[in-house]
């Protein structure tokens, strides 16, 4: 499995190369918690407050803003390529789907672990810079074979919808209640060293990352008209 998702962040975004501008951010974002690299220190080492509805706050929001990109769109518009090779709405929301159950399964796999804070001294991206990073669409990468929308096991936009539903709203409702020590769960990979609440962040950031490829779409010329 950490093959897998080293691999998928490779795919998606060169994080190791990227430089930051914290100033950028949207100003209608909630102001995230900086983060430090040193063990967080909370009581029975819980998300604070803050981290936690953060955390629920963003994943709602992105969650919706894929079902209000798709929405009224018919098959037509759906299946659209801007030109060959490129993806169509009904690719993005395939990748989307595929690359959430992924990530999700890297956060179960990693607070299996015993927790590490001696490892986040590795860490280099505060929350905030790895969202940037991740939703930056001014870096393009080809994603691995397993992600590719022509290998996923949704055969329409709707089958791929429900499993993003249904794996976002697993998400939103672990991270509402677990009491698990995310911030000293930390996965050292080649590109960087991340803990387990980041990795929340980063599954939220990608699927915006493809809302805006969705959107990019949509404002093509060509795009067929209703």
């Amino acid at each position: 499995m950490k093959n897998t998702v080293t691999f998928f962040i490779l795919a998606f975004i060169s994080l190791s190369g990227y430089k930051c501008n914290a100033q950028q951010i949207n100003a209608n974002r909630i102001k995230a918690t900086t983060m430090t690299t040193t063990p967080v220190k909370t009581e029975k080492n819980l998300l604070t407050a803050k981290e936690r509805d953060y955390a629920v706050q963003f994943l709602k929001e992105t969650e919706s803003g894929v079902f209000d990109a798709v929405k009224s769109l018919n098959g037509e518009q759906s299946t659209f390529k801007p030109a060959a090779g490129k993806w169509s709405v009904e690719d993005c929301v395939k990748h989307i789907a595929a690359a959430e159950k992924v990530l999700w399964a890297m956060i179960e796999e990693s607070l299996k672990q015993p927790v590490n804070p001696e490892k986040r001294q590795g860490i280099k991206f505060t929350d905030q810079e790895l969202i940037k990073a991740v939703e930056d669409r001014s870096q393009k990468s080809k994603t691995f074979e397993a992600l590719e929308p022509a290998n996923s096991n949704h055969k329409t936009m709707a089958e791929a919808l429900a499993s993003f539903k249904e794996n976002r709203e697993k998400l939103i409702t672990f991270v509402k209640s677990t009491r698990g020590d995310l911030r000293n769960h930390v996965a050292v990979l080649p590109i960087g060293t991340y803990d387990a609440y980041q990795f929340i962040l980063l599954i939220s950031a990608h699927s915006n990352r493809h809302t805006q490829q969705i959107e990019e779409i949509k404002s093509n010329i060509d795009f067929p008209k209703k």
